[in-house]
């Protein structure tokens, strides 16, 4: 006798899950990785190696032992904060560090508010935002790519902190930030050759290789980043037209954190508004606060506290772009 079963809805199940979406984050994100071991060599493999390796540990350790909840470290998402956290540290950190990042990024950033959906920041910029905070020398050495040469690494200043110190002395930023005077052509800071910076940000058109990828998987949706993009560049632009001694739209899209925070950090399921109109609003925010801060305020990178400080109006977002009900 066949039954006649009544459930309510979905019905039809689209093959989505969180492995599915996790896992292709991590291959978008592959790019990017190999750039950073060919630029700073041996030295960002073993700063992913142990910041992956840190942030499965912890996050086992905490739900079996402390929580006592089923274990999920192979849903991809732990993976994903050690790789995040890797990619917005220097190649040259100690790796006492990485763990200790890895350890406040799962245990303050995640798991205490729960685990994986539950969590109100991203659990990546908060490990990454403690080290900066705690130890900010340490994570403001900024190795000059040098690839796999043995000899010892040699430290200089960021595009956005040599645009940062140009700024007092208000001089054109086309003047200051000219190849001839140190800086770099917009080829090269696409590429990250010789571009000085985090593991993960210094390549922006490996990052939007990763961008594209996501999209034709349809892991993530366009609006959030193109948001960020749209509002960096028309505050910059505005910026750089009052005065030239602050830098014009496609270097700040393609310096620093931009591209790495809006694609990949930003996007996060959990810490975003959840309508469309919501991400263009969070978006925007990202955006405007980035422009602020690196700019006005007394960091260079502005990305990783303006996508914390949207992560938590993500909620009235959410209320104040709630859909109307039809019943």
């Amino acid at each position: 006798m066949n039954k006649f079963i009544v459930s309510p809805s979905p019905h039809v199940h689209g093959g989505d899950s969180i492995e599915r979406n996790m896992y292709g984050v991590l291959v978008a994100l592959l790019p990017a990785l190999l750039c950073s071991i060919l630029f700073f060599g041996w030295g960002a493999l073993y700063v992913t190696i142990a910041a992956v390796a840190s942030t499965m540990f912890f996050e086992y350790i905490i739900q079996k032992y402390l929580l006592k909840q089923p274990v999920t470290i192979e849903d991809g998402s732990a993976i994903i904060t050690g790789v995040l956290l890797a990619f917005n540290l220097p190649s040259t950190i100690p790796l006492w560090l990485v763990v200790l990042g890895a350890l406040v990024a799962i245990g303050i950033g995640k798991m205490s508010f729960g685990g994986i959906g539950n969590n109100i920041f991203n659990p990546a910029l908060v490990g990454r935002v403690f080290l900066l905070i705690s130890f900010p020398v340490q994570m403001t050495t900024w190795p000059v790519p040098n690839g796999f040469e043995t000899t010892d690494a040699v430290t200089a200043p960021t595009p956005l902190l040599l645009v940062k110190q140009a700024l007092r002395t208000q001089k054109p930023f086309a003047e200051v930030f000219s190849p001839g005077e140190g800086g770099h052509s917009l080829l090269e800071l696409g590429t990250g050759s010789g571009v000085g910076g985090s593991l993960g940000e210094i390549s922006a058109f490996a990052l939007l290789l990763g961008f594209a990828y996501l999209l034709l998987k349809r892991v993530i949706t366009w609006h959030v980043p193109v948001s960020i993009f749209l509002t960096i560049a028309l505050f910059s632009g505005i910026l750089h037209w009052i005065n030239p001694a602050y830098a014009g739209p496609l270097f700040h899209l393609l310096s620093g954190g931009v591209m790495l925070g809006a694609i990949f950090m930003a996007t996060d399921y959990v810490t975003s508004p959840m309508s469309r109109r919501g991400m263009w609003i969070y978006g925007a925010g990202i955006g405007t606060l980035t422009i602020v801060i690196r700019n006005f305020g007394a960091y260079p990178e502005g990305v990783s506290f303006a996508i914390l400080i949207m992560n938590a109006f993500t909620p009235l977002i959410n209320r104040y772009c709630k859909p109307k009900r039809f019943a």
